[in-house]
């Protein structure tokens, strides 16, 4: 059975501050150790490409107010993502920002190296306890479709939490928009109809104005909706 992890709407999100170019993470000698749980390898990877003008930039966007970093800690099938963690520490140091370390996934994804369909199939689910009113400014190692950010947001502010911004370690510029425009949800609907959407609310719990723009993009250019529906049960 799908699970079907809280999601919220976007509003006035700003975009994922990425800090470094995919490729330049993914060539590090740490990045298969960190990803896969060495914590060393993961702060050595961290340090190598954290970038200060992204750090300005939470900074900025952050703008003195009380906020808390929430990283990711994905699971991933060799062991649990260090990177996420240790990029939030970093920043903690940094921006004198607390950490919060109870918030986790719950499941394994699989969605390195996963296709689109895949990634949608199988969303990340998360659990841990949120403070009700507080701020927080996510924190993860890559951003491709935005998923995962949206689940952890989605947990976040369902609990009573505001999330004010994401970073991310790398990831492509085109991925740092999280919130889909109008004419991307107008196209989405007019391409497969209303009944596709039904179906999908059903399924995963939420409607197309939760999902990021990326996946909307992804789920537009498909071919129709018995091809969406039909890939996405494949990829369970």
């Amino acid at each position: 059975m799908t699970l079907k992890p809280a999601r919220t709407l976007w509003r006035d999100f700003p975009p994922v501050v990425i800090h470094s170019p995919e490729i330049a993470v993914k060539r590090h000698p740490d990045y298969r150790a960190a990803k896969s749980g060495d914590v060393q390898a993961a702060f050595s990877l961290v340090k190598a490409t954290i970038a200060e003008p992204a750090v300005l930039k939470i900074r900025e966007l952050v703008a003195g107010r009380q906020v808390i970093l929430a990283s990711a800690h994905a699971v991933e099938r060799d062991g649990v993502n260090a990177i996420p963690e240790a990029l939030a520490d970093e920043l903690s140091a940094r921006l004198s920002l607390p950490v919060d370390e109870g918030l986790v996934q719950i499941n394994i994804v699989g969605h390195t190296g996963a296709n689109g369909f895949a990634r949608l199939a199988r969303p990340a689910a998360f659990d841990g306890e949120v403070i009700s009113g507080a701020s927080y400014f996510l924190v993860d190692d890559f951003v491709g479709q935005g998923g995962t950010l949206a689940n952890l947001k989605g947990h976040i502010e369902s609990n009573g939490g505001v999330v004010i911004g994401a970073t991310v370690l790398a990831g492509k510029p085109f991925s740092a928009v999280l919130s889909p425009t109008r004419e991307q949800l107008t196209a989405l609907r007019e391409k497969h109809g209303q009944t596709l959407e039904t179906w999908w609310h059903e399924r995963f719990g939420y409607g197309f104005d939760c999902l990021t723009q990326s996946e909307a993009r992804y789920l537009e250019r498909s071919p129709d909706a018995d091809t969406i529906r039909s890939r996405l049960i494949e990829e369970e």
